[in-house]
């Protein structure tokens, strides 16, 4: 599949910052980089100005805020793809909107399709697929079939198009979580939970269910004080309720003191559905185990 790299940029210099503030700023994207995994790279561009990159992550809502509240400033979003060459979805500082990437930089024209190719209207989620002046034409290996359709290229990326016109990331086509006849993006509840103030890190996947087809099962960390109980996982539940839709609650919780990461802080989903294969359905919430009412 297609490795999915964001770019975020925030300038500091030339807003008319202390340089007081564009310290605690710096600690300020520091700080949440490493509670939600990011790589961070400091950059000088030629004009003077400092700037801080991340990529290799969608960038939760969650983060944003915390970064706009330290600082004052509008994160700069984006996406691109290794095939692609080039970031072709993204926005300035004065079109920032939470939870949206953007649209299409000049010379690109993006487009969310079903799984036949053609367009959604907007609102629906489906897959995104892109094509421009740089892009993909054929892949030596099994990803032709997937990758490369009608002149198009589908990124593996599951999007949804607002009222606005914004392309908005919902999942990895593969992290789609499917319970009821509902779509559920992971990331989306992940960062609903992060809003919580109880929460320090937290993975959401799908689990196999007879009556639902899938559940939302959510992996959490909890900061420090925090205790792993059933008044906890309710708590958290009607929080994700109430912050996107009640059918996007996460119905089982388990409580861990740290998520499987690679060595450049990615969050390994394939690891806690493995976890979740391997081990026996989550308890009554206890200990460090949690499940909501179905």
């Amino acid at each position: 599949m297609t490795e999915r790299t964001t770019y975020t940029i925030a300038c500091l210099s030339g807003h008319g910052i202390a340089p007081e503030v564009m310290a605690e700023a710096s600690r300020a994207l520091t700080r949440v980089s490493a509670l939600h995994g990011f790589g961070i790279r400091e950059t000088h561009p030629p004009f003077g100005s400092e700037a801080r990159t991340q990529s290799g992550h969608a960038l939760p809502a969650a983060t944003r805020l915390l970064w706009k509240e330290a600082t004052g400033i509008e994160i700069i979003d984006g996406i691109g793809a290794t095939e692609m060459l080039h970031i072709f979805i993204s926005h300035d500082e004065s079109h920032a909107k939470p939870g949206a990437t953007g649209r299409p930089i000049p010379g690109y024209v993006a487009c969310v399709m079903d799984a036949s190719g053609r367009p959604l209207p907007p609102g629906n989620v489906g897959l995104l697929a892109v094509k421009g002046p740089t892009g993909c034409r054929y892949l030596a290996d099994e990803r032709q079939l997937t990758y490369v359709k009608g002149g198009w290229n589908y990124t593996g990326d599951a999007y949804l198009v607002d009222a606005d016109g914004d392309f908005v990331y919902q999942a990895r086509s593969d992290d789609m979580i499917v319970s009821a006849g509902y779509n559920i993006a992971g990331p989306e509840v992940e960062g609903a939970l992060l809003l919580h103030p109880a929460v320090a890190e937290c993975g959401v996947v799908g689990v196999a269910d007879e009556e639902r087809g899938q559940i939302v099962k959510a992996f959490v960390v909890l900061k420090e004080g925090a205790a792993p109980d059933a008044a906890m996982t309710r708590q958290l539940q009607d929080h994700v309720k109430a912050t996107i839709a009640p059918y996007k609650y996460p119905r089982a919780i388990e409580y861990l003191p740290a998520l499987p990461r690679t060595e450049t802080g990615k969050l390994q989903r394939g690891k806690l559905r493995q976890r979740v294969h391997e081990s026996p359905k989550a308890m009554p919430a206890s200990g460090i185990h949690g499940a909501g009412a179905r």
